[in-house]
């Protein structure tokens, strides 16, 4: 994992935006309607080709495949996966958070804002919101389906100035959170078989010589989920989903790995988030080079000052957020710039790689943030990576 040895480099946390017609296809994929899969594997690697393009024009230096072959960061994880099926009851996930019942005018206006934004493919899924469970033995099954991804993008690569290439991979607590348990005596013996099952897909990504990021928002947004419980009840529950990421992780040399958590792609008030402050520690916990945290979203751009107290050990790396995925204004290169000299001054220029909070195009339905304005902001992180770099090594 390159460091920030002369200038700042940087990246982002994996998911861009993607064209409305590979959008087409991917969300008839996930509905299970025909389609021709020549064509389909056809334009996936072409997307995957015109994506990482678009990150070197823009001057990204650490870049992916744009989660392109993906539906979403989450849903992709159900064809890789045995054991696994659909009922026809509403999943729990969909609770109520502590954000909702303190503002529940808000976020019913936000949902039906989405719904009328989203079409044909939200409306099928929240007529008859149907349960993902687990059902039968975990296994990994996608092992044709991975060396795919990895061929496009190393494929894409080839020929694209880069510093590195990282591909994205979900926790296995957060497939434990979308996929209920049915068949596991208890829930740790369910997570250490989602673990051992994911472990596939990481060992997988990391032999072909890309960066593994594990994307993690439960741990960040467990405390919201989870009303009624205290802080020491969801620190417990925090502990235990990073021993089984470890246990994913086991033999992995941790300078290949990025580990992300944020508080997903959620416009609203945010009153609730658990802050860093309460979770630092366990985050460090992971076996994991670096750490992909929210610091730019106006509920979290403060905790910088978190690293005044909680010691980042010296082979770590932060990769923090200095470009917001839940605000439309596109940053000015000067705050971004700003952003990563707080950082640079707490931990060390070399120790930081500027990112983004979360992903752009998670789900290609009912982006908050549009294409366009992305982009912009990703340009606005590279020239503030300039600035910042000017100064930091004048």
């Amino acid at each position: 994992m390159k460091r920030s040895t002369d200038r700042i480099l940087t990246t982002h946390t994996g998911s861009l935006p993607r064209p409305p017609d590979l959008v087409a296809l991917l969300n008839a994929r996930e509905l299970g309607e025909a389609c021709d899969r020549a064509a389909y594997g056809t334009r996936v690697r072409r997307a995957i080709t015109e994506i990482v393009a678009k990150q070197v024009e823009t001057g990204l230096d650490v870049i992916d495949d744009g989660e392109h072959s993906k539906v979403n960061w989450m849903a992709y994880a159900r064809a890789r996966l045995s054991g696994l099926e659909e009922i026809d009851t509403p999943p729990k996930f969909r609770g109520a958070t502590r954000d909702s019942l303190a503002f529940p005018g808000a976020y019913e206006d936000m949902r039906v804002m989405l719904a009328a934004r989203s079409g044909a493919l939200v409306a099928k899924r929240t007529v008859r919101p149907r349960a993902q469970v687990c059902t039968g033995p975990i296994k990994y099954v996608g092992q044709a389906e991975l060396a795919l991804d990895i061929a496009n993008l190393k494929a894409a690569l080839e020929n694209a100035s880069h510093e590195d290439a990282f591909m994205t991979a979900i926790s296995p607590s957060n497939l434990e959170l979308y996929y209920e348990n049915h068949y596991y005596a208890s829930q740790e013996e369910y997570l250490a078989a989602l673990a051992e099952a994911m472990r596939v897909e990481y060992l997988a990504i990391v032999d072909a010589g890309l960066l593994l990021q594990i994307d993690d928002p439960r741990m960040a947004t467990h405390y919201n989920r989870a009303v009624d419980a205290s802080m020491e009840e969801c620190r417990s529950f925090i502990a235990l989903r990073v021993e089984a990421v470890n246990h994913a992780l086991r033999g992995i040399p941790p300078d290949r790995v990025r580990f992300h958590t944020c508080y997903s792609v959620n416009v609203a008030p945010r009153a609730h988030d658990f802050e860093l402050r309460h979770f630092a520690d366990l985050m460090l916990r992971i076996n994991a080079g670096a750490y992909l945290i929210e610091a730019a979203n106006p509920r979290h751009e403060h905790e910088w000052q978190v690293w005044r107290e909680v010691r980042l050990p010296n082979d770590k790396i932060l990769v923090p957020g200095v470009v917001s995925h839940c605000v439309q204004l596109v940053e000015h290169p000067e705050l971004v710039a700003q952003r990563i000299e707080r950082f640079a001054a707490v931990v060390g220029c070399k120790r930081v790689i500027a990112g983004t909070d979360c992903g752009f195009g998670t789900s290609g339905v009912g982006d908050e943030v549009h294409p366009e304005v992305a982009w912009a902001k990703l340009a606005a992180l590279v020239e503030g990576a300039r600035i910042a770099s000017k100064r930091l090594w004048s």
